[in-house]
């Protein structure tokens, strides 16, 4: 029978995206450390290739508060580099540093956390494995020989889910497991730890979350049926805990800290949670959090979004609603209860609701959208016309913005401008023969040497090529 350890790799080893670029990253290191700048290279040369293959999680509010955590710790870590902080769209429990001030937190262990001085001590620990560059230290123990191993390992522990193994690689995997560097070393551990809980603590927060959090690892690692990722590049959980619980009694014992400065932590997890794949089980566990604190927000909030998302819409608009009484100038809130009216065919009461969203914050793409949306099913197109155009000029990434303003233009009777948007949206979703279609039915409606018949001739050539 194959042992947990050993689902777990097999189930772990997706090397085909990242195998070839972390070999790049370590290529340098033979003989001799990495410098700073190739550090640099390196880490930024992951990050593309994660961010090419839509590894990294694009929710502006997610990004925006894993940044602003992160930057809060570095104010008292005197970084050698630009740091990035980035959230990994996988429900792995795991967090890692690459070359160059890179950290990544995956969206498993943001869910995990209980409090965010917890999510702070993990990214402490993170920026200290980076300002000790220990990476390019074992990069530079391991040399060529076992560099391609090293690659292989850390694709496997940390991007798992995509590959299938037999039970030879798996078996192989995990002996060279027993003595690669893929592990921190002992005494890594114990510096990032130690460099870390100074970070932590200077930032304000409370030095005992970093233990709490291990607590936490530990619990998950005896009551789970896969050994979490954390492990394999975060070894020694029992021995960490009793070196920070010295330092706790001795370096720190006098410095009390907080559980909370930024806030929003159950607020972002429950953005998260909707990417869970067994909602269910974020289902009830929204339900039973909901039994303790029946007037939380948050809780409310989050149960809200799960509901909506399995389809609970009657039981999603009630929750909503409740939400809506406790905190009626939230503006998550009143955004998505606006959105779940749109959704339940009733666009005059989303206008009303998603207006007052537009008011608390103009600035918000995901209101203006939604806005622009009820304005049109309500038959105020001139007003959805212009929030659409407000969005255009943002060039975000939603295609769609382009088919909404193409159908606006097309019911206001402006079919030029509608063919042209169509041929927009068509050439965004690689329809070359549909875009061509569209530019060329758009280009008799406007005067030959105009801006916008000049550009229309320059998407036709395009195309063409």
């Amino acid at each position: 029978m194959m042992t947990p350890l050993a689902r777990y790799v097999i189930r772990n080893i997706t090397i085909r995206l990242v195998v070839g670029l972390l070999l790049l990253l370590f290529t340098a290191a033979s003989a001799c450390a990495l410098t700073i700048e190739e550090e640099k290279k390196a880490g930024k040369e992951l990050y593309d290739k994660l961010e090419k293959h839509g590894y990294l999680e694009r929710n502006a509010r997610v990004e925006n508060y894993i940044t602003n955590l992160g930057n809060r710790l570095l104010a008292e870590s005197k970084p050698i580099f630009d740091f990035r902080f980035t959230v990994i769209k996988n429900s792995g429990i795991n967090a890692f540093a690459t070359p160059g001030g890179y950290v990544y937190v995956f969206r498993g262990l943001i869910n995990l956390v209980e409090t965010e001085s917890e999510l702070a001590g993990v990214l402490a620990h993170e920026i200290a494995h980076v300002n000790a560059r220990h990476i390019a230290g074992m990069a530079e123990k391991s040399g060529k020989i076992n560099i391609a191993t090293l690659a292989a390992l850390l694709a496997g522990a940390l991007f798992g889910g995509g590959g299938q193994a037999t039970a030879a690689i798996a078996a192989m995997t995990m002996a060279t497991a027993t003595h690669m560097s893929l592990r921190y070393s002992r005494e890594h551990e114990e510096e990032a730890d130690r460099l870390g809980m100074a970070y932590l603590v200077q930032g304000g927060y409370e030095g005992k979350a970093t233990v709490d959090f291990l607590k936490i690892m530990r619990r998950y690692e005896f009551y789970s049926s896969s050994i979490p990722s954390y492990f394999f590049t975060h070894p020694g959980t029992d021995e960490r805990i009793r070196y920070l619980d010295g330092m706790l009694q001795t370096t720190y014992r006098q410095q009390r800290g907080k559980e909370s400065i930024l806030g929003g932590l159950k607020r972002i997890q429950a953005i998260l949670a909707l990417d869970n794949r067994n909602l269910d089980v974020t289902l009830r566990k929204y339900e039973d959090d909901l039994k303790n604190n029946p007037d939380d927000v948050d809780i409310l909030y989050g149960l809200a979004l799960v509901q909506e998302k399995t389809g609970a819409i009657a039981a999603a608009m009630e929750t909503f609603q409740k939400a809506l009484r406790l905190a009626p100038d939230d503006e998550d809130i009143v955004r998505d209860t606006g959105i779940i009216y749109f959704r339940a065919s009733q666009p005059e009461e989303a206008v009303k609701l998603l207006r007052k969203a537009y008011q608390l914050n103009g600035n918000n793409e995901n209101t203006l959208s939604w806005l622009a949306r009820a304005y049109e099913a309500t038959g105020d197109y001139a007003s959805a016309l212009d929030l659409y155009r407000k969005l255009e000029t943002r060039k975000i990434d939603d295609v769609d913005i382009y088919y909404n303003i193409a159908m606006t233009y097309g019911r206001t009777n402006h079919p030029g401008e509608s063919h042209y948007y169509f041929g927009i949206f068509f050439k965004e979703k690689k329809r070359k023969d549909s875009a061509l279609f569209h530019f060329k039915s758009a280009l008799p409606h406007f005067p030959k040497d105009s801006a916008r018949a000049l550009e229309i001739e320059k998407e036709i050539k395009s195309l063409k090529k």
